[in-house]
């Protein structure tokens, strides 16, 4: 079924591809009819845009499919992938301009601007600063990466025909021909955007920090729960623009029953799907001391002896039986240190400080704030 999210890009995306066909007709007339290498290129850059809008409006509809038995977490990240081929087809016309404007500056032809060229130049650069900032603008209140990088590339465009309009002014008025070399700046600008859309698409295929602001309010909203001391291990997971995952451990006192962990762990899940959109597909549970000073005395030992290490983010799930001599807690070890060199590290130190405890030491990997 086609959402509200879906039917906003695609409508974006056809504006876009209207406008963009519209704009490349006219540029590449102008450029054919006044021996314009820049803007024949400027003409493709906006040829490549509107077929940018197009595979943005099939991956949407890709990704739109329902999950099934062979996809359960439905095909939102088809989205990424669409936006892989856009960046490759932006990297492609680029890498072609650069060429043809190489040539063109070894064997330079004239250019022949007339003013109806020039005044269609202009109206293609307002053209291109309203589609930017309308798109930009549809695809930051959807959440679309693809429609804000359009968006921002438009914007760009329109300094790129700028540059353009300036290289055929300068010609008019000084005889001196610079729209290959603009040309080259072109496509060096084109080539520049294609690796930064590709590498921002693999971060997101690769997976990267969640984002600080909605993993701390998570945190927030589940220790408003009385029962609850502390939320770690918050670990998301994404599956698209508005397909996020997670799973996460809670500290609640040893004394709580299933039947009221049950209810507590209900309560939790409903209230952040409500404020965040976020389902909280795990919850794991820590079991802190009740009523025992010493543990917590000893809890302060251990931490301390611990955190002492620069690498040693945080401690939590801490757990002592003092009868049985034994110790669990978990660590969050940062990026800066081999997990198990850390946790051998960790070991030694607590045999040493607390030879009569045994130890169960869980390394946790720094991977939310």
């Amino acid at each position: 079924m086609e959402t509200n999210r879906d039917k906003i890009i695609i409508r974006t995306s056809i504006i876009g591809i209207v406008a963009n066909v519209f704009l490349a007709t006219f540029k590449a007339a102008i450029g054919i009819l006044s021996n314009s290498i820049a803007v024949i290129l400027d003409a493709v850059n906006n040829l490549s845009d509107a077929l940018s809008s197009i595979i943005t409006i099939v991956g949407t509809k890709l990704a739109a499919k329902l999950p099934n038995k062979k996809h359960p977490f439905g095909y939102g990240r088809i989205e990424y992938l669409s936006a892989m081929i856009v960046s490759g087809i932006v990297l492609y016309a680029g890498i072609t301009s650069l060429v043809e404007s190489v040539k063109k500056i070894i064997h330079p032809e004239k250019a022949d601007y007339s003013i109806v060229s020039l005044i269609i130049i202009v109206a293609a650069i307002i053209v291109k600063l309203v589609l930017g900032r309308y798109v930009k603008s549809q695809g930051e209140k959807v959440n679309s990466g693809s429609l804000i990088a359009s968006g921002q590339d438009a914007t760009f465009d329109a300094i790129l025909s700028a540059s353009v309009l300036a290289s055929a002014v300068i010609y008019l008025a000084t005889g001196l021909s610079l729209e290959a070399y603009v040309g080259a700046l072109i496509s060096v600008i084109i080539i520049k955007s294609g690796i930064e859309m590709m590498k921002d698409t693999v971060d997101e295929i690769l997976g990267v920090r969640a984002d600080r602001e909605i993993t701390q309010k998570i945190k927030e909203l589940i220790k408003k729960e009385p029962e609850v001391r502390g939320a770690y291990d918050l670990i998301m997971y994404n599956y698209g623009p508005d397909n996020n995952q997670a799973s996460v451990h809670i500290e609640v006192p040893d004394t709580m029953t299933v039947d009221e962990l049950d209810k507590l762990t209900r309560r939790i899940e409903k209230r952040v799907l409500k404020e965040t959109g976020v389902f909280l597909v795990g919850v794991g549970v820590y079991s802190y001391n009740t009523g025992d000073n010493d543990v917590t005395r000893l809890q302060k030992a251990v931490s301390n002896k611990v955190l002492i290490h620069d690498w040693a983010v945080s401690i939590h799930g801490f757990y002592a039986d003092l009868e049985a001599k034994e110790i669990r807690f978990d660590v969050v070890i940062s990026f800066d240190i081999d997990p198990d060199k850390a946790l051998e590290l960790i070991y030694k130190d607590m045999g040493e400080a607390f030879p009569e405890y045994t130890f169960t030491i869980s390394p946790d990997i720094d991977v939310s704030d």
